[in-house]
């Protein structure tokens, strides 16, 4: 690390990263780990087997639902305030997951515990790309997509085994006491800096919110080419990963017969390689900069969907399928982290706000990619879920490069 850009002790500071971390991968865990029993919850709750990927995705929706107030809220009252207002408020849901008996209820708690996701993408990532100079801001953002990915790597096979003993009700009980374990750690350690004058000089100033000027402010981002541009790819990058967390129980466990544990076991290939792709990431800052090591991080990428494609177009199994989201995965995770970073700072308003449209944009495009892929038949078959999925993917394309052309030309055009 080279320094943290406001003061406050080593022993805050690393109790404010684990904390985040620890919140960052209670949120995918609320997905991950209740995913090998999600048949048994559609069972339990009488209800059809399409509230499978449905739920899933309406996870990731509720992410999006509030993060355009998240944002600039935090901008205003202080990141602090409203990460422990998004923590308490996902763990009450998570408990109350416990008493439904209902799939529109449960339906309904899985929105509001897609909420705890948009904290973190519009107030905690902000908080840390403030405590920290680029370069670190960068890894730690990596390294929390490494403790993020521990959920669908982990998550699967926890949970596969906590159901020998538990039933999906007590899993949902027991994220909401981790909740309110993670909020004591960050009632104790995160920092505020919003209204902070930083080591740089630089001040993340307090703004007034306001509603007419806060929907202005949007505007103005949406007519900002670059910064869309990078939004959509951010999302359409990840729509393959996403779609194969949303359609693989039904794919796996219902179509192959598989049980839960070789479901879980069946995704340490793919989600291994996204953290190979972030360690690779680690080691390219070195000697490069953000947008070279975008274009390095798409040869795999590209690669990994190609050979989606080729599978599907010549109905392979599923060892080949695996191994081409294991490329494209070490792709998405050298290229993911810095793409963030670049949208983030391609404006000069307030991170808050600017977090929260990105987060918006790009989990919307997640989340209706991949209920698309489900209503197209990606959870019937490989090789249509192959097809789709790989298409989806490369749409990112034209987006990245339009972004990294026109910062290019940005840089090199006279001042």
């Amino acid at each position: 690390m080279q320094k943290t850009l406001i003061k406050i002790g080593p022993r805050h500071l690393i109790g404010f990263c684990l904390a985040l971390s620890a919140f960052e991968l209670l949120t995918y865990m609320a997905s991950d780990l209740i995913m090998p029993a999600m048949l048994s919850v559609t069972a339990d709750l009488h209800a059809d087997v399409r509230h499978v990927p449905h739920a899933f995705n309406l996870y990731l929706l509720g992410g999006v639902c509030l993060q355009w107030l998240m944002g600039p809220l935090s901008d205003h009252w202080g990141r602090r305030p409203m990460l422990l207002i998004g923590c308490a408020v996902f763990g009450i849901a998570c408990a109350a997951t416990f008493i439904t008996h209902n799939i529109e209820v449960f339906n309904l708690l899985r929105l509001i515990q897609g909420a705890g996701l948009g904290f973190v993408v519009a107030v905690s990532y902000p908080a840390l790309q403030e405590v920290f100079c680029e370069a670190d801001a960068v890894r730690l953002m990596a390294l929390l997509g490494n403790v993020a990915l521990l959920s669908p790597l982990l998550g699967p096979l926890l949970g596969s085994l906590l159901l020998e003993w538990l039933s999906w009700r007590e899993l949902f009980l027991a994220l909401g006491f981790a909740a309110a374990a993670v909020w004591l750690g960050l009632y104790a350690f995160m920092p505020e800096t919003v209204g902070v004058v930083r080591l740089d000089g630089q001040q993340q100033v307090q703004v007034r919110f306001s509603l007419r000027q806060t929907g202005q402010r949007y505007l103005a981002l949406l007519g900002n080419r670059q910064f869309v541009w990078a939004c959509l790819a951010l999302g359409l990058m990840s729509l393959p990963l996403i779609a194969w967390i949303g359609v693989a129980p039904l794919l796996l466990i219902q179509l192959l017969g598989m049980t839960p544990l070789e479901y879980g076991l069946w995704q340490i290939p793919i989600f291994s390689a996204v953290i190979a792709g972030n360690l690779i990431l680690d080691r390219l800052l070195i000697t490069h900069s953000l947008p070279q090591v975008i274009r390095l991080g798409q040869w795999p990428f590209c690669l990994g969907l190609l050979g989606l494609i080729g599978c599907a177009l010549l109905w392979k199994g599923l060892v080949p399928v695996v191994a081409s989201l294991t490329f494209y995965a070490v792709g998405l995770g050298i290229s993911n982290a810095a793409l963030y970073r670049l949208a983030l700072f391609c404006t000069d308003d307030s991170k808050g706000l600017v977090s929260a449209m990105v987060g918006m944009i790009s989990i919307a495009v997640m989340g209706i990619g991949g209920s698309l892929v489900a209503v197209l038949g990606g959870g019937t078959h490989l090789g249509f879920f192959a097809l789709l999925s790989a298409f989806g993917g490369l749409m990112c394309l034209p987006f990245l490069h339009g972004f990294l052309q026109d910062r290019h030309n940005d840089c090199i055009s006279p001042q």
